[in-house]
């Protein structure tokens, strides 16, 4: 694989409901993050409004630092489960679209510190890769502990 930067950005983003507290839905966040970004990243913070007037907060982020994007990978492959890659590995193609993964990591795991993947209420990753083939992609993903 080449030396050149392979990660575009990586777009974040999650709910807050009303029933949830704000900071421990960014602590969440923030601990899929390595330390050095976790503390550095800036979520913009928007207002939106549920089906029965409840009040929901929308935080996005885009992460574009070529240096730092890798750690991104390295740290949800060294924590992601034997489950979680299985179910990566057999779902690849409901989750890559043209060259962007698309993750859905639980909240709840993710304010424990654990890296877990679901469908209900997620934290949302878009990693977009830079002109990579499939197979490039399902390389990278196994160099990175993505797939088993």
């Amino acid at each position: 694989m080449s030396k050149k930067p392979f990660i575009g950005y990586i777009d974040i983003r999650a709910f807050a409901h009303a029933t949830e507290d704000l900071e421990k839905v960014l602590t969440a966040i923030r601990n899929l993050l390595p330390n050095d970004l976790a503390e550095t990243v800036q979520f913009e913070k928007g207002n939106l409004t549920g089906h029965h007037g409840n009040t929901i907060v929308l935080f996005t982020t885009q992460i574009a630092d070529k240096k730092l994007l890798p750690n991104i990978l390295e740290k949800i492959g060294q924590n992601l489960n034997a489950l979680d890659k299985e179910d990566l590995n057999n779902n690849l193609n409901l989750r890559i679209e043209k060259t962007n993964l698309y993750l859905r990591f639980d909240k709840q795991a993710a304010f424990m510190n654990k890296i877990k993947y679901t469908h209900n209420d997620p934290i949302h990753l878009k990693i977009h890769f830079t002109n990579k083939t499939r197979e490039e992609l399902l390389e990278i993903f196994k160099n990175f502990g993505l797939l088993p």
